[in-house]
């Protein structure tokens, strides 16, 4: 009688492949949703840090905005008011300023 209720309890049991799709899946959804559009801002804000130029207008992620007058390999001089000029690190430009 006990074998008869394992044997049953044994056929029961989902297959490995079904344990760990729900799993797979929210992987899947984590990555889809989350991951992907990171890399591509990440990818997008790469190249605009690679095109800035003396000259343009940008605003810094602290709210400042002012002109890129020289570039570096790591920093930018930014003129934020006449005869003010800070150094700042490329990655602290958010973004172009369209004025």
């Amino acid at each position: 009688m006990i074998g008869l209720a394992l044997a049953a309890d044994a056929a029961q049991q989902p297959s490995a492949l079904m344990q760990y799709a729900p799993l797979a899946l929210i992987l899947v959804f984590f990555y889809l949703l989350i991951m992907r559009p990171q890399q591509k801002k990440f990818k997008e804000h790469q190249n605009l840090l690679s095109e800035l130029k003396p000259g343009d207008k940008v605003l810094l992620s602290s709210g400042i905005a002012g002109k890129i007058t020289k570039t570096g390999e790591k920093f930018f001089t930014v003129e934020i008011a006449r005869n003010v000029e800070i150094q700042v690190e490329r990655n602290a430009v958010a973004a172009r300023n369209a004025e």
